[in-house]
């Protein structure tokens, strides 16, 4: 299954491009701290997606969404520091965590439609 017909991966994708547009405009002096842990977290989560369906069977790729699930409330926590630093507006925060936590719901539903399918083999 390609990657790219996941809708989780495609909605993560999206994530990932709105944190980096938004980064954008940071302070230069958090470019090496809080710029660059942002945009590591979100670009995590359609980079172990695409990892993962390339991996042979369902347990791995299970494996590289507990990944992607890390990855979305790690940045789950730094919009929350972002927003009360002053670094994102509420109407910037209240989209991109609403988008954040689309990409968990959809995570989630990965997971247990991979973790059914599973149980069904065996």
């Amino acid at each position: 299954m390609p990657y790219e017909k996941l809708l989780a991966w495609k909605v993560a994708h999206e994530l990932a491009l709105d944190i980096y547009r938004v980064t954008e405009r940071w302070p230069r002096s958090e470019l090496y701290g809080l710029t660059s842990q942002a945009r590591r977290a979100a670009l995590s989560i359609p980079t172990n997606i695409a990892e993962g369906v390339a991996k042979a069977g369902p347990r791995e790729f299970r494996r590289f969404l507990d990944m992607c699930l890390g990855s979305a409330s790690e940045l789950s926590y730094l919009l929350l520091f972002s927003r009360d630093c002053g670094l994102l507006s509420l109407a910037e925060w209240e989209q991109l965590d609403s988008k954040r936590n689309r990409v968990g719901q959809l995570l989630w539903r990965l997971y247990r439609s991979i973790q059914r399918r599973t149980r069904a083999i065996h």
